[in-house]
């Protein structure tokens, strides 16, 4: 793993200082920034201490785990980590309650959980596409939902966004030994009809359904089946947006009628990623959707949709509805911490 600690630390940047996420060096992953915070952070105790203090203590916790300098003063700024892009919370409850402003698509959310003795126990680093899909009020500003429509085959909908295709460069490079966690060259983003070929094979495979309950292990073995089926050898899920970021793609695995889309409109322009001088936004994200039905113990790849975000609604509808909470309150699933 790249020593993001000792780089930051070369680097003499505060906390407050922006890093842009395609400097691979400095801008710490999901998964990275959960291993140094957890290496640094479980074990310590935080019994007797002060609200205040307390959250003093844990930030300053949290930037000599990083590398970073201790700041005199912490600003009260959101979010309270601006260069990497999170905000910290310690948890005894499994009830989070976020105050005056949205859940972010792209903010990452650092949960340290606090036992009995006030020790912090555990962590969980998320972004706010996946603390969004816990929000069981209907109540965040902004989340969005299409319809999921059926169609008698498996189709490759739409060519790459206009951007997409004028980026990628041949010959592509072997993805064995690449992250699919990182942002791709020009030289490892496949074209969507070589995505199609590639995960064509997976139509009719089976996996474990496990229970109503268990969507998140679904997603993941699903998601491992792509990763290789593309080519890569190795499989992580850091719970961001897109789901593969080497390849800017998304993926649902659709056995109900209503296709979960988070924070994030195929149609609503934002900027989802900066690589080099280009920024790629929502239209060029490429949707991978299984059409699954539940059969028994097991769930069936049925059919393969894959569309770009520019066509997207063209073939799934989408929902309209905004709501407003000055307090939203999420909780956690029971597993969260395990």
């Amino acid at each position: 793993m790249i020593d993001y600690a000792q780089n930051i630390q070369n680097s003499n940047l505060s906390i407050y200082d922006p890093i842009s996420p395609d400097a691979n060096s400095l801008f710490i992953p999901i998964y990275a920034l959960e291993k140094l915070i957890s290496k640094n952070l479980i074990g310590y105790s935080l019994n007797g201490l002060p609200l205040r203090t307390r959250s003093k203590v844990v930030k300053a916790l949290i930037c000599e785990a990083l590398g970073y300098p201790i700041p005199k003063t912490f600003k009260k700024t959101q979010p309270r980590f601006p260069g990497q892009n999170f905000d910290v919370y310690t948890q005894k409850s499994l009830n989070v309650q976020i105050w005056n402003e949205e859940v972010d698509a792209s903010r990452r959310y650092v949960f340290l959980q606090i036992d009995e003795n006030d020790i912090i126990s555990n962590v969980r680093v998320i972004s706010g596409d996946v603390l969004a899909q816990f929000d069981r009020t209907g109540k965040l500003t902004t989340k969005y939902q299409a319809t999921m429509s059926h169609f008698d085959n498996s189709y490759l909908f739409s060519k790459d966004s206009p951007k997409i295709s004028n980026w990628i460069a041949y010959p592509h490079d072997c993805l064995q030994n690449v992250n699919p966690n990182c942002y791709p060259s020009n030289h490892h983003l496949l074209p969507i009809e070589e995505i199609f070929d590639r995960l064509s094979p997976l139509v009719g495979l089976q996996i474990d359904y496990l229970d109503s309950l268990q969507e998140r292990n679904r997603g993941a073995e699903l998601h491992a089946l792509i990763c290789k089926y593309l080519g890569y050898s190795i499989y992580e899920d850091d719970g961001t947006y897109p789901d593969i970021a080497n390849q800017l793609l998304e993926i649902k695995l659709q056995s109900s009628p209503t296709i979960d889309l988070g924070l994030h409109s195929p149609e609503d322009g934002a900027s989802i990623v900066k690589i080099g001088n280009t920024t790629f936004n929502s239209e060029d994200i490429r949707y991978v959707i299984f059409d699954s039905s539940v059969k028994g113990s097991h769930i069936t790849l049925d059919r393969l949709y894959l569309v770009a975000g520019c066509d997207f609604t063209r073939y799934f509808p989408l929902f309209k509805g905004k709501g407003q909470n000055a307090k939203i309150q999420l909780p956690l699933p029971n597993d969260f911490f395990d």
